[in-house]
């Protein structure tokens, strides 16, 4: 009955610990996308890393990636910035790889 026990417990240490990652890359990438968008958008220096955190706080209206695209998507539309929603989702693909490589580092 330990063994079993043991083995449970060992399962939702691994769950925990894989969450944790998981939100850390997520925050990672959502940071990584807005400082991206932010240079698209001529912000350099603290105006960059501003917006960069509005991304990453856009993340927590909704589960899922759909609101971070729709923060970018809707900022590139009202400043003009051609990029397409195929671009901005494989950028987004692109640095959640980025952010995981840095997390592993």
């Amino acid at each position: 009955m330990t063994s079993m026990k043991d083995r449970q417990d060992g399962y939702e240490r691994k769950f925990v610990h894989d969450e944790e990652l998981r939100f850390k890359a997520m925050a990672r990438r959502n940071k990584l996308l807005g400082l991206w968008a932010a240079e698209h958008l001529g912000k350099t220096g603290s105006e960059a890393d501003d917006y960069a955190k509005t991304v990453v706080a856009a993340d927590f209206q909704e589960a899922g990636d759909e609101d971070v695209f729709r923060k970018v998507r809707s900022d590139f539309d009202a400043a003009n910035v051609a990029q397409s929603d195929g671009q901005i989702r494989e950028k987004m693909v692109e640095l959640m790889g980025t952010a995981i490589a840095q997390l592993s580092a």
